[in-house]
């Protein structure tokens, strides 16, 4: 039995209970939304030391981390690291995207050494793997792609990315429509490539009852992945996006009537004026099923800085309606992240999540500004610094710019000439 089917079902568990409490919110609530499909709480059967977060309509909005061993770059400390960070700066969740030589290693360390929900892109690993053989990728078998589900999901990863959503009707519309940036997700370039070289359904699609199967039967949570996300502006909001969304809402209805968990997966590169637009379409056509989006970053030039970028989206992004946003860190677009780079990256992300929850009048949002600004007015600098979304940097800067202040009440940008101050002083007295 599947969360879902437990809470279709009237019964509580553990698992909604204590997503109730992180969230402030009744846990019937919680139970409702996923027996609706509105929440999904990505919680494998097999992952034992789980600390588990919710996402979706009316709770408070997620932030995921990526990072992972590459060919180029396989050191697993490293990456060990990173995951460190991300849990450190506030991620709610963390994805390997692993496609170095020791992807299951890799994977296994992390469910070992974190207990955030832990998301995977299977077909990564499929591909790896082909390649090892001497072979390409377009040699992979139906059984090739569900084998690594399988042991993925034995394994204990909590939510899989899955690009079910992409037919070859898909790849029509992409071709005679024709775009800038063509594809630009990595697995759906995969399986595009895999489709038009064998000239086959996409087997994620053709055999999606498959993979129903065996989310069941582990309760893992589908991610269903947007292989045509645009990845210019340019290519926001085309015929391949919107077709690709209308298949996957009729992917969400046949997980949900199978007590499937799932998500799905949104853009990409969006200009700002169409961000709520494509919020509310998803909303519509997938029977407000949680919305995972990738920033969106509203322009293309933003190189170095594209954490800001998608921080600016994501905002709207989640104030309309999106529930999960992964992360950008100030990499994207030009290598793999560092450290400071995952670490930068979850901090702009939670901002962002941040604003739109007070937007949505998230429980307890709103409240923790007012107690910022009510310790700003009595210059209370160490509650001021814990309440920072940054705690451990907050104060550093605060040590840094201030050690040779004479006035310890104030700060080296007004000194004597704190507005507060003198208000206090001489205007309250």
């Amino acid at each position: 039995m599947t969360q879902v089917t437990k809470a279709k079902a009237g019964e509580i568990t553990e698992t909604m209970k204590r997503v109730a409490e992180k969230e402030g919110v009744k846990v019937e609530f919680i139970r409702q939304g996923l027996a609706e499909g509105t929440i999904v709480i990505p919680a494998n059967k097999n992952h034992h030391h789980l600390d588990p977060n919710g996402f979706g309509k009316g709770l408070s909005t997620k932030v995921n981390a990526n990072f992972g061993t590459s060919e180029d770059y396989q050191n697993l400390e490293k990456e060990l690291k990173k995951l460190d960070a991300a849990v450190e700066a506030g991620a709610d969740a963390v994805m390997d995207l692993s496609t170095g030589d020791k992807i299951s290693e890799t994977r296994q360390n992390i469910l070992e050494a974190s207990n955030l929900p832990l998301g995977t892109v299977p077909l990564y690993q499929a591909t790896v793997e082909i390649l090892k053989q001497g072979q390409a990728i377009v040699d992979l078998t139906v059984d090739d792609f569900f084998e690594v589900i399988e042991k993925q999901a034995q394994d204990g990863v909590d939510f899989i990315t899955v690009h079910c959503g992409l037919t070859l009707e898909g790849l029509k519309h992409l071709q005679d429509e024709g775009r800038v940036t063509d594809v630009v997700s990595r697995g759906g370039s995969f399986t595009a490539g895999w489709m038009l070289h064998n000239e086959e359904e996409n087997p994620l699609y053709e055999y999606y009852d498959r993979l129903l199967e065996i989310a069941y039967q582990y309760d893992v949570t589908l991610s269903l992945g947007d292989g045509l996300r645009p990845g210019s502006l340019a290519d926001a909001t085309d015929r391949s996006q919107i077709h690709e969304l209308l298949v996957l809402g009729e992917l969400v209805d046949r997980a949900r009537e199978n007590d499937v968990q799932v998500m799905v997966e949104g853009p990409g590169h969006v200009p700002y004026d169409q961000i709520e637009t494509n919020m509310q379409i998803q909303k519509e056509l997938c029977k407000d099923a949680p919305f995972y989006v990738l920033g969106p970053l509203v322009t293309d030039i933003a190189v170095g800085y594209d954490h800001i970028n998608a921080a600016i989206g994501g905002t709207l992004a989640a104030s309309s309606g999106a529930d999960f946003l992964c992360y950008v860190t100030p990499a994207e677009h030009v290598g793999l992240p560092t450290v400071e780079d995952v670490k930068d990256g979850v901090i702009a992300t939670k901002i962002a999540a941040h604003a739109a929850d007070i937007a949505k009048g998230i429980p307890g949002a709103k409240e923790r500004d007012l107690k910022m600004a009510q310790a700003r007015k009595n210059l209370d600098w160490e509650q001021q610094m814990e309440l920072a979304i940054n705690s451990q940097e907050a104060k550093q800067l605060r040590k840094d710019y201030n050690h040779d202040i004479t006035d310890k009440d104030a700060c080296t940008m007004c000194g004597s000439f704190c507005a507060l101050k003198i208000v206090e002083d001489e205007l309250l007295n």
